[in-house]
């Protein structure tokens, strides 16, 4: 009789055990290139400028416990550097050039540490992290705050990141043989989709 108390305790806790795995399984996600959106705004001595990447790649894995976010486990986000385009085939040249795309194909970045994480509203959250930003072959660490928004099997990350050229090894591009020269600070705005 005692034996099969037993074997219904083992057993029972077995059934709790893979019923708490369950709720806090780790999920991933891969970007959706069509629906997500990056763009970096800069300005030059004549006018501000616009460029968006066309192509991106990307995978996020998060822990979910009864539906609420409580840890994400790997986010790497990278841009294909000659996909980057502002509808002005000179400009395009000139910040390939710049950005060495002949020998550095793409822009990455990859998630350290995620240093907070905090609800701001139903299945939204604002995320503070840190990570290692690569541009033209140099590697950098930033700290970023997004938001996070989830919908069913999608989770959505917004938000931008001001970044010094410079800090990267790249030379603001210039046109016009040096009259045209651009700023060293751009602002990079992101909304990323991310699916099951």
């Amino acid at each position: 009789m005692k034996t099969l108390k037993q074997l219904k305790l083992v057993f029972g806790s077995l059934i709790m055990m893979v019923f708490a795995l369950q709720i806090s399984q780790a999920q991933t996600y891969q970007l959706s290139n069509t629906t997500s959106k990056l763009v970096v705004d800069g300005t030059s001595n004549i006018h501000d400028w616009q460029i968006n990447a066309e192509n991106q790649q990307g995978k996020l894995s998060a822990i979910f416990v009864d539906g609420q976010l409580t840890k994400i486990q790997k986010l790497d986000f990278s841009v294909t550097a000659e996909s980057l385009k502002s509808g002005k085939s000179g400009m395009d040249k000139n910040t390939y050039k710049a950005l060495n795309t002949s020998k550095y194909k793409q822009i990455v970045f990859k998630l350290t540490k995620v240093n907070s994480i905090n609800s701001s509203g139903s299945n939204s959250y604002k995320v503070a992290a840190s990570g290692n930003l690569m541009i033209a072959g140099v590697t950098k660490p930033i700290d970023i705050t997004f938001e996070l928004k989830t919908d069913g099997s999608k989770v959505t990350l917004s938000g931008s990141k001001t970044i010094k050229m410079t800090d990267f090894g790249v030379d603001p591009p210039k046109a016009m043989f040096g009259t045209i020269t651009t700023g060293d600070a751009i602002d990079i705005k992101f909304e990323s989709n991310f699916t099951k």
